[in-house]
């Protein structure tokens, strides 16, 4: 049978038995259902003593090791460990998550804690600095992070009498931590003289600032504050483990195996020693206890749990056990009852009944035991020992009735035969023995044919032959009982094997992933009545398999629950139940076998929710029985978007080449250009790899995208709005239920996503940082507040945000296959539903976590890919759209039921009030009722249809539909072809916007006098388009060829147009009929040019390195140029018609004469005096300044030379447009630049009159219409970006006082050295002859040791009393402006020196002081709000920004009383140079001393940074929000002026303009005040040339003198 599909039977996990005693602690809590609640292995178990019945929390991936109770003990919160461990919280009664933490730790999650009120939860990881973070675990947010301490810590603990202070304890240390704004500041406890400093276990916090603690030696230290104030001696006698403290009092457990309780002033009540109980045994350790009432629940070191009751403590109750320490390896069934059998490395071996869940015997051996076997009668049990030896015992009273040792080596294996004669038993040595057993076990033969130790073996059922697996997975056949090896396969062919356990061998080929040779399966058991095969694993996992299942990588179901490598698994005699075994972990598993029939009745068990995918998944393996990928979808999932550049990394890129730059600045550059463009129309919509991008707004304008332009279309004016933030290509787009805002996102390294209004095109929020690569879907909630994002990363993460404070809700990896499309519920904001290569599953947030269910499909279909999806009317009801042209309909995860919709995939779906629209590749539309009952009418896409008004042609009929969206009475539909249609309900269909379809862009030509070009392109159309206010295609006609090139004749008559095959063609420009056409090159053609005046000749340049010169009239050949070393990019003829200048892919630049094409040499400064009919070229002196300073990396591509010859525009490999004065001598030239493209910019021309520039985009497809604006014509608009790669130095000079400042680099005071050199030994250290009465006292006890010692030393003197600040002189102003102010109407003053903030009362000159920072204050402000009134802000000094207590930091204190409000501790490595609150007094504006200059804002009160980016590449000295705003502020400093926007969470920047002032340079900017211009705001800046300008907007209005370089006060 065919192992194709994974096999339809089930397992449920019922019972686990041990509990995790070893390496961890506190980990077994009473929940208030009076359940019992722990964890063993990766399962956490909610045990109900009242019904012996256990539930399963199977969220972890891997091993739980910590756990924490909510103060209400509903909630658990466990932590694993891994690679990138995660918390769960989790309800103990449902056992469904709550919320997931993750993204922080890394190795593992050591401790958890709630807080009192059970709102935030603390963790410390098992990284190397023992991180602690505190998480606000219903957002699943962080709210702050340290560093723990250098060596591991034990336990944690929120004080629950104070807020905002916790406690942690491990090796020799205890911290006692405050929580202020973001920042946890540790204070070390003080041992003093009190007791030893030794490692702390355990602790617990009472009332009073106390806190008990159990050590090492079995002392409990009593701390007040942060001092030890006194120990219980001999408390226990040795470590104590665990600290519980309850209503009554606390109990302590140890490693003494005794239980203490203890009252509330810790005075003790009681000890219940369990090594004494009638349960109890030698080396009893205690882990874990909890007291509740009159219960005591232990946990012991050897996975056991006791329940004692207080009045009965002698006779405590066994509730949980299972083996201890070492590696659980054997396992065997009872052949007649329900039995099972194991035995470990602890030497135990025990008994369990499968029935009553309980261990029934346990016998003790002398040795280590790795395998076991019960006869067939039941009577005998044998035991394969590590140290080669094995013991046979009856079962019924476990009585030795043998023990043989003939080999040295581990036993693996042991099986008796069939018919109970013989026992098999295989050994590390690579020999199997047989011994008979009526014989009292003689050995009666052996089989020594394998290289390698023995792994598993069976016996046939007729007891005659045995077939062995080894450690190299060879399968070897012997005859019984003899043992000779049997070689003839015919001889085996017939043989039935009573039990198969082998890994390997024909019938288990499948289990086996396709390309793996490893062993990593430990064991496997058929059941050959439900013909399945149950394995188990290395990583943890249990699967169940079709048997036999022949082919490799057959499908399969699994099941995690083990942690590491599960050792062995069987089924039970009756096929009623699975056991497997874990190896480190020493946890029995019974899973309930739910055969096939069963299944029906129980739909309920589908797919269990769980976090890594796990539950029921199919493997990966042969799809024959899938239907073959759409050749769109398949072209579709290859698409990486990978860019070798991305636009991110320019800044980088140019600080590399700051070497080269050096020496090219010492000219002086010509300015940027006066000239500006203008986006004015784009050709294009974005429809052959996006789907659903197409929406009508609430004015009923249209909003799509296209390059990396968002595009608000106006279909009655026919004009176009843009959004221009994005830099690289749109892959998605969303509108908000209210229609107002659209969400978009674009590929990037770390790409964003911009949320913006259609309105005023502004950017209301930013949001990145969790995807990588792409954004390629993204759906708004229903209330508008939430957003979905997947990215296109390896694991296609899905991401929820809260969009306008801009903040990642939760995130969860989604699929290794492509994600199409992403849908949140409209009913349930928590819920939302991913679609994608055979992927459809149902997610539910869960705090910072997403868990996510696999659809189920059942019988009904097959594993499809979904390429679109909507919900239905209710919540539970969701539908998608198959690449078959299926609809799926969904209720909760359950496939109801299949409709064909479509031929060929369905790809975009809609829905409606009463029914729903759907689109697909064939081409219709297709209108359905609420059920998919009816198909209710259909419209297909034709030119018949177009509306007689309609502009612009329709390429082919029946175009595939990539969007539908419907509004204002029409359906609107995009086509992969980027066309955009109306439908009108009535039938007619009206073409609204259109662009070339796939495939790359390079041809374009601009008319001689008319406002029209031409474009050729890789999708073998030839396009004529109007550039007057129609806007439309006016002819189209297909190639049989792509083309990369064409031109029109001087005439404007006939166009001219290279194909890709070698060919070239002469249309007639009007019909696009073929006037002739040649063939005479085999690459591509390049560019094609008319010789000016009458056109007379035709110069056709190829890839293959030639140019073509032809006569036009005769249709001849006439020349041809030879000579270039690589293939030709651009040609130019000169105005006479006589010679070409050409370009090459080796950059050179080349002359020919014409027609005979003859190679010339012109000096390059000749050139420039020649009169060129056009200039196309990039090479040459007169455009030496328009290659950037990445020359290396980027190539411009083209360059188009206006006809008043005054600019150059240039296209560039990054997408940018660049406008350059001409000729542009001397390297790196100023600019003007403009982002719409999105990758490379293939052609630009300036139409002939030079009012428009157009220019066409490779990939993007698109053809961009600008308008050119000239000098002096300036509207305010955020699009240029005035700039150069380079800033000069001949821009105004330095001041003296200002360089020195901005050389300044600030010595941290933790890492300075000494400024006095010093010698000699500290009084404390120096060897002084001990007094009488201070002679160490004899004793044989060792000295103690140095660290102790100094702790002893003057205990004679006198304690020094406190010293008190009482007067500070100084001021800091030499490098620091804006820190001195008047406080309550100028009775005080409060300014800053070294590290203390002074209140100076200016009355009785008393000073009053802030002394909480720990180094240097470097800013200081006043927040202005009434509400916030002297309210405090200081910045100080640090070292790196690892958010230790050396961090740079900002304390916000109030100035009266000096309390401290919140400590921000920031990124700013280095230090914080500026602070500024903004209007409303909530944000604070920080600014950094890190190379990049950081900006960073806070959310001060809760200590939340709200967003941050690199300031600049100089010093900035100030930055300030504007007195009227939250979201605006400037920046001023070395040679820059920078106005800030706030959008969401990230920060847009623009830099201020000078051009509109003669001869201004910018300057350095020392200071910054805002004044109240009516309607304009104007910002002032302070200049070192002693002058004030007032800067309206961005450009530069005016400039007054002033006195020498000034601050300001505003």
């Amino acid at each position: 049978m065919a192992a194709r599909s994974a096999p339809s039977c089930h397992l449920r996990l019922e019972w686990v038995y041990g509990y995790r005693g070893h390496q961890c602690r506190n980990n077994l809590y009473y929940t208030a259902a009076k359940e019992i609640v722990y964890f063993v292995a990766g399962v956490g178990v909610v045990y109900s003593p009242r019904e012996h019945r256990q539930k399963f929390y199977r969220g972890h991936s891997d091993d739980i090791i910590s756990l924490a109770l909510h103060p209400e003990r509903v909630l658990v919160a466990t932590g694993q460990v891994g690679k990138e461990p995660y918390i769960c919280v989790w309800d103990s009664y449902t056992v469904q998550t709550v919320s997931v933490l993750k993204d922080f730790h890394t190795h593992g999650i050591a401790c958890l804690a709630f807080d009192l009120d059970g709102q935030r939860l603390v963790s410390v990881g098992l990284d190397s600095k023992n991180a602690v973070c505190v998480w606000d675990w219903k957002r699943g947010k962080m709210l702050s992070m340290a560093p723990g301490h250098t060596d591991r810590i034990f336990d944690i603990s929120w004080d629950l009498y104070q807020p905002n202070k916790l406690v942690s304890c491990g090796v020799k240390h205890i911290k006692f931590w405050s929580l202020c704004g973001n920042a946890l500041t540790p204070k070390r406890g003080v041992f003093g003289k009190t007791g030893d400093l030794q490692t702390i276990l355990c602790l617990a916090c009472a009332r009073d600032e106390l806190t008990y603690s159990g050590a090492l030696n079995g002392d409990i230290y009593v701390w007040k504050g942060i001092n030890l104030i006194r120990t219980i001696q001999g408390a226990h006698t040795a470590g104590i483990f665990s600290m519980n403290a309850c209503e009554e009092g606390f109990a302590t457990g140890g490693r003494d195996g005794c239980i203490r309780l203890w009252d509330l002033t810790f005075k003790p009540i009681t000890v219940i020693d369990l090594r004494e109980t009638d349960q109890g045994y030698k080396g009893l350790s205690v882990r874990s206890v909890c007291w509740r009432g009159d219960h005591i629940l232990v946990g012991t070191q050897d996975s056991e749990i006791f329940e004692i009751v207080v009045h009965e403590r002698n006779k405590p109750f066994l509730i949980m056990q299972g083996h201890c320490e070492g590696e659980l390896w054997a396992l065997a069934v009872h052949p007649t009852k329900p039995l099972a059998v194991t035995g470990s490395d602890d030497r135990s071996v025990r008994i369990w009944s499968l029935v009553d869940h309980a261990l029934i015997a346990r016998c003790n051996m002398e040795e280590p035991i790795r395998c076991a076997a019960v006869n067939v009668d039941g009577i005998h049990l044998a035991l394969g020992m590590k140290d080669g030896s094995f013991t046979v015992l009856r079962v019924r009273d476990m009585t030795e009735v043998v023990h043989i040792k003939d080999r040295k080596e581990a036993i693996h294996e042991l099986k008796y035969s069939p018919d109970g004669t013989y026992l098999a038993v295989g050994c590390n040595d690579s020999s199997v023995d047989i011994y008979g057993v009526a014989q009292r076990y003689k050995k009666v033969g052996e089989c020594i044919g394998s290289l390698s130790f023995i792994t598993h073996l069976d016996w046939s059922s007729d007891s005659r032959y045995i077939q062995t697996n080894d450690g190299n997975g060879t399968r070897l056949f012997y005859r019984m009982p003899g043992g000779k090896e049997v070689t003839s396969k015919e001889e085996i062919k017939g043989v039935h094997w009573a039990s198969w356990t082998c890994v390997s061998g024909l019938e288990v080929n499948g289990i086996w992933p396709k390309y793996s040779d490893i062993n990593d399966i430990n064991s496997v058991d058929g059941n050959y009545v439900g013909q399945v095969l149950v394995t188990a694993d290395d990583y943890g996992i249990v699967k169940l398999f079709r048997y036999p299942c022949l082919r490799k990588g057959a499908k399969f179901r699994k099941y995690i629950g083990h942690s590491a490598h599960v050792t062995n698994v069987r089924w039970s005699h009756d096929y009623q139940w699975v056991i497997s075994i874990g190896g480190a972990d020493h946890s029995v598993f019974q899973w309930k076998f739910i055969p096939e029939r069963k299944l029906k009745d129980a739909l309920h068990i589908a797919p269990q929710e769980s976090l890594a995918d796990s539950n029921s998944d199919e493997s990966d393996s042969d799809l024959s029985d899938v239907p073959e990928l759409d050749s769109e979808i398949e072209q579709e999932t290859q698409l990486t978007y990978r860019r070798q550049v991305y636009k991110e990394d320019l800044p980088q890129l140019k600080e590399q080449c700051k070497e080269k730059q050096k020496s090219a600045t010492s000219k002086r550059r010509e300015r940027a250009p006066g000239n500006s463009i203008r986006l004015h129309f784009v050709h294009g919509y974005r429809g052959y790899d996006c789907r659903s991008n197409l929406f009508y707004t609430q004015i009923g304008e249209i909003v799509y995208h296209v390059a990396a332009v968002g595009v608000i279309y106006n279909r009655q004016q026919n004009t176009q709005r843009f959004y221009l933030g994005h830099d690289d290509d749109i892959l998605c787009l969303a509108i908000h239920p209210l229609k107002d805002y659209v969400a978009t996102g674009q590929v990037g390294r770390d790409p964003s996503i911009h949320i913006w209004d259609t309105e005023t095109i502004k950017p209301l929020s930013i949001l990145k940082g969790y995807h990588q690569y792409g954004v390629c879907a993204v759906d708004f909630s229903a209330d508008g507040k939430r957003l979905a994002s997947v990215g296109i990363d390896d694991s296609h993460t899905v991401v929820l945000w809260d969009w306008k404070k801009g903040e990642k809700l939760s995130v969860a990896r989604g699929s290794k296959d492509k994600i199409f499309v992403v849908k949140m519920n409209p009913y349930v904001p928590d819920k939302l539903i991913t679609a994608g290569i055979k992927h459809m599953k149902f997610w539910r947030r869960a705090g910072g976590g997403l868990i996510g269910r696999k659809g189920y499909i059942g019988t009904l279909g097959k594993n499809d890919t979904m390429m679109c999806a909507v919900y239905g009317w209710t919540e539970e009801m969701a539908f998608s759209g198959t690449s078959t042209g299926d609809v799926c309909i969904w209720r909760d995860v359950f496939l109801v039921k299949t409709v064909k919709a479509h031929d060929g995939p369905v790809f975009s779906m809609h829905a409606l009030e009463k029914g729903f629209v759907t689109g697909g590749k064939d081409g219709m539309v297709a209108l359905w009722d609420d059920s998919f009952e009816r198909c209710l009418k259909t419209y297909a896409i034709k030119r018949t249809a177009l509306a007689p008004g309609s502009k612009g042609l329709l390429l082919e009929d029946n175009p595939s539909i990539r969007a539908i969206s419907l509004g204002h009475g029409h359906i609107l539909v995009g086509t992969k072809n980027g066309e955009i249609l109306e439908v009108d309900k009535s039938g007619p269909i009206t073409l609204l916007v259109q662009g070339h379809m796939e495939g790359e862009v390079w041809g374009l030509a601009t008319h001689p006098y008319l406002p029209i070009c031409a474009t050729v392109s890789d999708d073998k159309t030839l396009r004529i388009w109007d550039l007057s206010p129609s806007h439309c295609m006016l002819a189209v006609r297909k190639l049989k060829k792509g083309g990369r090139c064409c031109c029109f004749s001087p005439d404007g008559k006939a166009l001219a147009v290279g194909l890709n095959d070698g060919s070239f063609l002469m249309a007639n420009a009007d019909t696009l009929e073929d006037l002739v056409s040649f063939h005479h090159r085999k690459d591509i053609i390049s560019d094609i040019r008319f010789s000016p005046g009458s056109g007379k000749y035709l110069a056709v340049a190829s890839h293959d390195s030639f140019i073509d010169i032809y006569n036009v009239m005769s249709s001849k050949r006439v020349g041809i140029c030879k000579g270039a070393t690589s293939y030709i990019t651009h040609i130019d003829w000169d105005i006479r018609g006589k010679l070409l200048q050409v370009n090459t892919g080796a950059k050179e630049q080349l002359f020919f004469e014409a027609p005979r094409g003859k190679k010339q040499t012109i000096p390059s400064m000749e050139v420039e005096k020649i009169g060129w009919a056009s200039w196309t070229s990039v090479l040459g002196l007169c455009c030496e300044g328009i290659w950037p300073v990445i020359g290396e990396v980027t190539d411009v591509t083209s360059a188009c030379l206006s006809n008043d010859k005054m600019i150059l525009a240039t296209g560039d490999d990054l997408g940018f447009v660049k406008l350059f004065r001409y000729p542009t001598k001397g390297k790196f030239g100023k600019f003007k630049r403009y982002v719409a493209h999105s990758t490379h910019v293939t052609n630009v021309r300036w139409t002939y009159d030079d009012s428009m520039l157009v220019t066409v985009g490779g990939t993007d497809m698109s053809l961009m219409v600008w308008t050119n604006e000239m000098e002096g014509y300036r509207e305010k608009r955020p699009c240029d970006s005035e700039e150069s790669d380079i800033d000069s130095e001949e821009d105004g000079g330095y001041d003296s006082d200002v360089t020195r400042e901005n050389e300044i680099s600030y010595t941290i005071r933790a890492l300075s050295t000494n400024i006095r050199p010093m010698f000699g030994i500290k009084p404390h250290l120096q060897q002084k002859e001990p007094s009488i009465d201070e002679r160490p006292p004899v004793s044989r006890a060792p000295p103690q040791p140095e660290k102790l010692q100094t702790n002893n030393v003057g205990k004679k003197k006198r304690p020094i009393e406190d010293l008190v600040l009482e007067l500070v002189f100084g001021y800091r102003g030499r490098d620091c402006r804006n820190n001195v102010h008047y406080l309550n109407d100028g009775d005080d003053i409060i300014y800053h020196t070294a590290s203390i903030g002074i209140l100076h009362n200016v009355a009785t000159g008393t000073q009053s002081f802030y002394q909480e920072h720990n180094d240097d204050i470097l800013c200081l402000t006043i927040n202005q709000h009434p509400k916030f009134i002297n309210i405090v802000a200081t910045g100080q000094v640090g070292d790196s920004a690892d958010m230790s207590a050396t961090a740079p930091s900002i304390h916000i204190w109030d100035a009266m009383n000096k309390q401290t409000l919140s400590v921000l501790r920031c990124y700013h490595s280095k230090g914080v140079c500026s602070v500024s609150f903004s209007a409303t007094g909530k944000l604070l504006l920080s600014v950094g001393l890190d190379p990049e200059h950081t900006v960073t804002i806070w959310r001060w009160q809760e200590g939340a940074k709200i967003a941050s980016r690199a300031g600049h590449n100089q010093r900035i000295f100030v930055a300030e929000f504007r007195p009227d705003s939250d979201t605006q502020f400037v920046s001023v400093g070395v040679k820059h002026v920078k106005f800030w926007t706030l959008a969401g969470r990230a920060l847009l920047s623009k830099k201020g303009l000078l051009s509109t002032l003669e001869d201004a340079r910018m300057q350095t900017m020392l200071a910054v005040a805002f004044g109240a211009v009516p309607s304009v705001v104007t910002s002032v800046c302070g200049k070192i040339t002693y002058c004030v300008e007032s800067w309206p907007e961005l450009t530069m209005g005016l400039c007054l003198p002033c006195t020498p370089p000034c601050e300001m006060d505003s």
